[in-house]
């Protein structure tokens, strides 16, 4: 393996931290993006148990606010559910916004990985290249083994590149659409939550809701 980054010379060093740094990403979101982490399956149930039998106070609105994301929404419209539907979905518009912000913390450096290292690889295959035609041009074509080398850098950047690329490029994409799915989730959650405070149910458009 030593033997490999060292033929690939020094642009090796930046596309093995983008693959470490695309590897750490991966997990963390793996980790943290779990819809039932996120969205806990039972908790609007529970939630509005509690507000029927009227056990919703301030220290219990607290715990509501700090379980996962999806109840930091509903705690949000809750503060504000006196003051009339709308206000409440204002409230939960603003909450859900640093929610979303959260949910895609990391993705635009996993998606910016994807974009250098096939680059930092075309570099790398410039930068073998050129020593190839230097050597040409100083030694001629007759010493083999600092071609092969040169040719050999310039190969191994690119692959090496182009693999990280592939991978951060897949899980960058897996992640934006697990986060839509997430969202949507949360949205039909927190409906719910607005309806049966406020009754009247009716299909909202996505373009009247929060997401």
């Amino acid at each position: 393996m030593f033997e490999l980054v060292s033929a690939g010379g020094w642009l090796m060093l930046p596309i093995i931290f983008c693959s470490v740094l695309a590897l750490a990403i991966t997990a963390e979101r793996l980790w943290t993006l779990n819809p039932r982490k996120v969205a806990p399956p039972h908790l609007l149930s529970t939630l509005w148990q509690q507000i029927k039998d009227g056990e919703l106070d301030a220290e219990r609105l607290r715990t509501l606010r700090e379980s996962s994301p999806l109840g930091k929404i509903l705690a949000a419209g809750l503060a504000n559910s006196r003051h009339g539907r709308e206000v409440m979905k204002e409230s939960i518009a603003e909450a859900a916004s640093h929610v979303i912000h959260e949910l895609e913390r990391y993705i635009t450096t996993l998606g910016t990985i994807a974009a250098i290292s096939p680059l930092l690889g075309l570099l790398g295959t410039v930068v073998g290249m050129i020593k190839v035609f230097t050597e040409i041009m100083i030694q001629g074509t007759g010493n083999a083994a600092v071609l092969a080398g040169g040719i050999s850098e310039a190969l191994i950047t690119t692959a090496t590149g182009l693999s990280v690329a592939i991978g951060a490029l897949v899980m960058h994409r897996y992640f934006v659409r697990r986060i839509d799915d997430i969202v949507v989730g949360l949205e039909q959650e927190t409906l719910k939550l607005v309806d049966a405070l406020h009754g009247a149910r009716r299909t909202d458009t996505r373009e009247d809701s929060w997401s």
